[in-house]
């Protein structure tokens, strides 16, 4: 289990999302780092300071002590009875701190050992242990303090002189003084600079939220950029974020920002007038293209007509250029339709039984394509939708023609029509499926766009469209409020079209 722990550890702390968080953070982090550099200078310092002190204590205290043990004893033995001296037979604690410390040391053996009464250790005699033996016998006699922990008094400075007789007299003063004072400090700089950190997090992270301010309002408009339709239309761009002080580097990001989204605006507005324009050629070539096609239709239909013999060479050219003539016409009245559904004409919005088109768009496609088998799949009650019945019809034949030129003979197509019930009412979904080759992959991406053929290298003359069958039927669903899908791969192709409930606002 550890083992799975350790795997899963990437050994890296979790680090704060946004800029904000990160600044306030290292803020945080380095003030401290400097308070934690300044606690510790301060507690060694003191700590340093006080023993210093007590060092001089030590000397000033000097031999006195431990000397008078010497005599308080008979023949400094370890078990001869003790003798009076000055009143005290342990030595004369006059003119001695309150714990302080005495020991008489003949040739590394401690002979004599007392410690001045105080509160903590009330009593002359020391215990000393073994291990305590064997520090103080280490002491060098050089009159410098060592700090000696001893089993029964607790830490001692203590320093060791060489007496007369060639002994050794150690004296120690107790380093509690100095531990509480340290461990004082340690508290209040704890506390103090605890509280000074939470402030200066609290501080750091509202100015650091009121200095990224243009930042802030640069994401939020680039926010509501990314949501907007740039893809086509006009286009109206967000407020500029304004107001940062460009000498700094969030106002030169902001004043950039703003440079950018003039720029784009610029390219926008310039390509929806592109665009209108483009409509506008569009709609009035095709409209004037339409009578002089319809006229040399008519022409050459009316030379098919002549009862004089026509030689077969110049039939077969007037019954093409008829053919190409009625082609054209077809292709004209495409290209209006859709100049007109950019320019946002409305289109009728009357009761469609949606249902009858479908009978009537599959007896259609069964009689143009007899090598098909056609099948449907309709609900019991009829299906009404709210729009257009002629580009309704229009949208039925353009996809059932598309799955009979696309698809060899012998392919199923299977139109189907549900209602399916939502919170708005009850949303209308028409299905053509067919277990064909499908539609190539690189051109799925913008198979709803217009001129865009799913085989680029077949002529005019094979009897195929120019490509705008698919795209007509994106923009007359997306005029109903509706929208369209494709589906496919090798052996099942599906084109879904969704209309919103009857009575629904078309989307324009």
């Amino acid at each position: 289990m550890s083992g799975r722990c350790r795997a899963r550890w990437s050994g890296r702390l979790p680090l704060p999302r946004t800029l904000r968080a990160r600044l306030t953070l290292g803020l945080v982090v380095l003030l401290a780092l400097s308070c934690a550099a300044v606690g510790v200078a301060a507690v060694v310092e003191l700590n340093g300071f006080l023993t210093g002190r007590l060092d001089q204590q030590l000397q000033q205290t000097g031999t006195g002590f431990p000397q008078s043990l010497e005599h308080g004893t008979a023949g400094g033995g370890r078990n001869t009875k003790p003798s009076d001296h000055d009143g005290d037979e342990h030595g004369d604690t006059r003119r001695q701190a309150a714990a302080t410390f005495g020991a008489r040391l003949v040739a590394g053996r401690i002979t004599n050992a007392a410690v001045v009464p105080s509160d903590a250790h009330p009593g002359f005699a020391v215990t000393l242990t073994a291990a305590d033996r064997a520090a103080l016998a280490a002491l060098p006699a050089d009159g410098a303090g060592h700090t000696v922990r001893l089993s029964e008094l607790g830490g001692y400075r203590l320093a060791a002189w060489p007496g007369r007789d060639g002994d050794v007299l150690v004296t120690g003063l107790p380093t509690e003084p100095v531990r509480a004072t340290v461990h004082r400090l340690e508290l209040v700089a704890g506390g103090v600079f605890g509280l000074a950190l939470l402030t200066a997090g609290v501080t750091g992270a509202l100015w650091v939220r009121w200095s990224l301010r243009p930042l802030s309002r640069v994401a939020a408009t680039a926010t509501r950029v990314s949501e907007l339709p740039l893809a086509s239309g006009e286009v109206a761009l967000p407020p500029r974020t304004g107001g940062a002080d460009p000498r700094g580097e969030v106002g030169r990001v902001a004043a950039a920002f703003d440079r950018m989204l003039h720029h784009v605006e610029d390219a926008l507005t310039k390509r929806h007038a592109s665009e209108e324009r483009l409509r506008s050629f569009a709609a009035d070539a095709s409209h004037e293209l339409r009578t002089p096609v319809a006229s040399v239709r008519g022409h050459a239909e009316l030379a098919l007509l002549h009862p004089g013999p026509v030689p077969p060479e110049v039939a077969r050219a007037l019954e093409r250029i008829a053919a190409e003539s009625a082609r054209m016409g077809e292709m004209v009245d495409e290209m209006l339709l859709l100049a007109r559904l950019d320019a946002g004409r409305p289109l009728e919005r009357r009761p469609v039984d949606l249902t009858r088109l479908v009978l009537d768009a599959v007896t259609d496609a069964r009689a143009a394509g007899p090598g098909h088998h056609w099948t449907m799949e309709l609900p019991e009650e009829p299906v009404t939708v709210t729009g257009d019945a002629h580009r309704l019809q229009q949208v039925l034949a353009n996809l059932l023609a598309n799955a009979r030129l696309h698809t060899p003979a012998g392919t199923e197509v299977t139109v189907s029509l549900a209602a399916l019930p939502d919170a708005g009412g009850a949303t209308t979904v028409l299905r053509v499926h067919d277990d064909g080759p499908g539609v190539p992959e690189e051109i799925r991406p913008g198979v709803f766009e217009r001129f865009t053929r799913a085989d680029r290298r077949r002529t005019d003359s094979s009897g195929g469209g120019a490509g705008l069958g698919l795209s007509i039927v994106a923009a007359v669903v997306r005029a109903h409020g509706g929208s369209v899908t494709l589906d496919s791969r090798p052996g099942a192709t599906t084109f879904t079209v969704r209309l919103p409930p009857e009575g629904a606002d078309a989307e324009t």
